[in-house]
């Protein structure tokens, strides 16, 4: 069975955050259903909030489909903060078994942060190669990926203490720095997907406007890094704009 994984764990460090992953996530279910695969979204903590953040919930998924006697052949973990256009091919079949990602494209300063201080103060100056580094918004993996993904837990709570520190210091990433890292170390054996199936940052490229000129260019939305946005009011207006107008809800 193929799965499409989303978190989507609300917390009172910041309310009404998870409001607007309702689109996104409706969007999965259909998704799911016209390719045949199981939509599973975590909506509860593993952890408290102080001792693992909503993201890295990414890295337990092989333990929550066990838990649930679910046989998995292919996982498509995706941002509970992304829509899927109802035109996307079956991305299960283009992942050939690989770690499939795209490339993060985006702000560049905050990349470089992000690189050189992970490399600095987690990962003993590993020479990483930047050009590689990519958006876990949007990951395919398969079952020979679960020991991968138990070395990142391992390594996450060996390193949980100076990783809260860093993200809470430097604010440039949670498990995406860290699992661009371990892929290289590991030599991890990934496939990159053009920007179409993961679009990041759209307003820095000038896309979110009333024309959505993103809706032509690709499959996967992704509605990060959207300024002034603290209450998320304005992830709330794109994800209900774009949904209503790619299924014509209207």
């Amino acid at each position: 069975m193929n799965v499409v994984y989303i978190i989507n764990i609300a917390t009172d460090k910041k309310p009404g955050r998870t409001v607007p992953y309702k689109f996104g996530i409706e969007s999965w279910r259909r998704y799911c259903n016209k390719y045949n695969a199981k939509l599973v979204v975590l909506e509860e903590p593993i952890l408290p909030y102080d001792d693992l953040r909503p993201n890295w919930h990414k890295v337990f998924i092989f333990d929550l489909l066990e838990q649930s006697n679910i046989e998995v052949d292919k996982i498509l973990i995706v941002d509970a903060d992304t829509i899927v256009h109802p035109n996307t091919p079956n991305l299960f079949d283009i992942a050939e078994d690989k770690f499939c990602v795209v490339n993060n494209i985006g702000s560049y300063d905050w990349l470089f942060r992000s690189v050189e201080n992970y490399k600095k103060y987690i990962f003993n100056n590993y020479e990483f190669d930047i050009t590689k580094y990519f958006n876990s918004g949007v990951l395919i993996l398969n079952k020979n990926h679960k020991d991968f993904f138990n070395k990142v837990k391992d390594f996450y709570f060996s390193n949980k203490d100076n990783l809260i520190k860093m993200q809470e210091t430097f604010f440039t990433g949670t498990d995406q720095p860290v699992l661009n890292f371990m892929c290289q170390i590991e030599n991890i054996d990934m496939k990159f997907l053009p920007y179409e199936y993961n679009m990041q940052d759209l307003h820095r490229r000038e896309a979110l406007n009333e024309n959505m000129p993103y809706l032509d260019m690709g499959y996967i939305f992704h509605f990060n890094a959207i300024p002034n946005n603290g209450d998320n009011s304005k992830t709330m207006y794109w994800m209900e704009a774009t949904f209503n107008r790619i299924y014509d809800t209207n």
